[in-house]
């Protein structure tokens, strides 16, 4: 494939692929996305049922979501290959992409490349139409961060693990995803910026990850409208009670869409008038405000 389908993702659902309860109620959540947990979500033990349990469930089908995917085990396990061979080859044309973890740099990306290629082949699909989503989740990775987000074309999106970011850097803190206390400002700022900058200059999406505590609604919508302010495309959710919140956050609202249609549009007028900048009410209108107004548009043409 030469061009990565245009996916919403402004609520990602993480489901553990070992309960067929949580599998059955991430059918029907309004969300954009779905996948099923290999890594983080499955106990070591459980690891082989969990994967056999995500290929049944892909087959079944039946998500709302209209992205469908798998979080496989990272390269330093013992799972990856088997993770990826036995998912792709029990339900590959029923999969969007594959969520990898741990990711350290352009190679891990790379040899899933590689693999998903084979596989493809071998069971007949069309080579390249599973996506990858890479999740960047130590200091390495973000080093590195422009090399993975250059390191594939089956590349979608740049995901931030912030649970393993903090605990990488060192940070006083046990909430996941949340503010650090006692830092006058956002301490993970840097890492956010990071990321997002070596997504777009690669023309993939930036998504935030979890924030783990499910029940504090206000702790979720401060950190995903800090994600959101900066440009995130969208944020995980991990309960039914974080997805309305989510979704609202990451979506323009209708004064904003009304706003950004009215600049584009005297602007098209003004292009052929062959006249450079305009004025819409009190506002000069130029070629960067248009730029603007279209990447907004851009995203609700994915919503």
């Amino acid at each position: 494939m030469t061009h990565r389908p245009a996916r919403a993702r402004r609520t990602v659902l993480s489901v553990p692929a070992s309960s067929d309860r949580f599998i059955d109620k991430s059918r029907h959540l309004a969300v954009d996305q779905v996948f099923l947990d290999l890594e983080d979500g499955v106990a070591a033990a459980a690891k082989d049922d969990a994967r056999a349990r995500a290929v049944a469930a892909l087959r079944a089908g039946g998500w709302t979501a209209p992205t469908v995917s798998v979080r496989v085990n990272g390269w330093a396990t013992v799972w990856t290959h088997r993770d990826v061979i036995d998912v792709v080859t029990g339900a590959g044309d029923l999969l969007d992409t594959v969520l990898l973890p741990k990711v350290e740099g352009p190679g891990h990306v790379e040899a899933l490349d590689l693999l998903l290629t084979q596989l493809e082949r071998a069971a007949g699909l069309e080579v390249g139409r599973i996506g990858i989503e890479a999740l960047i989740e130590d200091a390495g990775a973000l080093v590195r961060a422009d090399a993975i987000a250059a390191s594939s074309p089956r590349l979608e999106a740049l995901h931030l693990g912030p649970g393993d970011m903090m605990a990488a850097l060192g940070m006083p803190s046990l909430q996941v995803g949340g503010l650090v206390d006692g830092y006058p400002g956002d301490a993970l700022h840097h890492v956010y910026g990071r990321i997002l900058v070596a997504a777009r200059a690669r023309g993939l999406q930036a998504v935030d990850g979890p924030y783990v505590a499910v029940r504090d609604e206000d702790g979720f919508r401060a950190a995903a409208r800090r994600a959101a302010a900066l440009g995130y495309d969208g944020k995980w959710v991990l309960h039914p009670a974080q997805v309305a919140a989510g979704t609202e956050i990451f979506t323009p609202d209708d004064e904003t869409v009304a706003r950004a249609e009215a600049m584009v549009a005297v602007a098209a007028r003004a292009a052929d008038e062959r006249v450079g900048a305009v004025m819409l009410d009190d506002e000069m209108v130029d070629e960067a405000g248009v730029s603007l107004a279209k990447a907004t548009l851009a995203r609700v043409r994915r919503t």
